[in-house]
């Protein structure tokens, strides 16, 4: 037990360090801006930030959620980013107190970090969705469950399966029903989970999306056949319990 706590204590913490580095590149790789170089500011009075301004998740709530010096509110979503990818580390932690807890968090990490650009630009890079899978063979030959030749049938038939589906969709509709980015990370997820448990994900994915599309409904807003909407952030919301409920038939 107490291995546990410690994982998920220390997981967790690392997960509000990361997360605050995650929102960062969300908001700023879509507008084609440096992530890496320059000092963080405000991006209202482009004021520069000092260490007390980038406590994840305190300094927001201390300064009430606004920059110190112009009182502009700061983006939402780097405190909400933040408290998922310590949720994520957390969790992680409880799940399993070995080093296998690490590898389950960087998974969610990774995975928050697509579902976020998914949801603000439509967009899952394939750098991003590339290193997810790379992360995902790496652990296999560290020998986390599951083993290789799941790993790599759940990466073929993961790609294979959604673009099948779109490829299908688009010759009867005459147009793209799926982005060309959500084919690749369902393969890169098959990398991680293996083939079995992508079945799950479609379901959990496709599920959530329903529940999404019934709230909007219930709050008064009307959905359309031709929607656009963030296949690839919910195929990356579900993989996240997928990889949990996989550690209950880890042998």
């Amino acid at each position: 037990m107490t291995d546990m706590i410690a994982w998920s204590v220390g997981l967790g913490l690392l997960g509000a360090l990361l997360g605050s580095f995650i929102a960062t590149l969300v908001i700023r790789w879509p507008q084609e801006r440096s992530v890496i170089h320059g000092r963080s500011h405000c991006d209202t009075c482009d004021m520069t930030l000092q260490a007390r301004d980038l406590v994840p998740l305190l300094s927001a709530a201390l300064a009430r959620g606004r920059c110190r010096w112009c009182g502009a509110a700061i983006d939402p979503m780097h405190w909400q980013i933040e408290l998922a990818a310590l949720w994520i580390g957390c969790v992680a932690g409880l799940a399993v107190a070995e080093p296998a807890a690490l590898a389950g968090a960087v998974f969610g990490w990774l995975l928050l970090t697509l579902a976020a650009l998914d949801i603000v630009a439509f967009w899952l890079p394939d750098r991003l969705t590339g290193t997810l899978a790379v992360v995902g063979v790496a652990t296999g030959l560290l020998g986390v469950t599951p083993d290789m030749t799941d790993r790599l049938i759940g990466g073929v038939a993961g790609y294979a399966s959604l673009w099948a589906i779109g490829a299908g969709y688009k010759a009867l509709r005459g147009r793209a029903g799926l982005g060309g980015g959500d084919p690749k990370l369902l393969g890169a997820i098959g990398l991680w989970l293996g083939w079995a448990m992508l079945p799950a994900v479609l379901l959990l994915a496709a599920l959530t999306g329903l529940a999404l599309v019934l709230i909007g409904t219930a709050s008064g807003r009307s959905a359309r056949m031709d929607d656009k909407a963030p296949f690839g952030a919910l195929l990356a919301i579900a993989a996240y319990p997928a990889w949990l409920f996989l550690l209950g038939y880890a042998p």
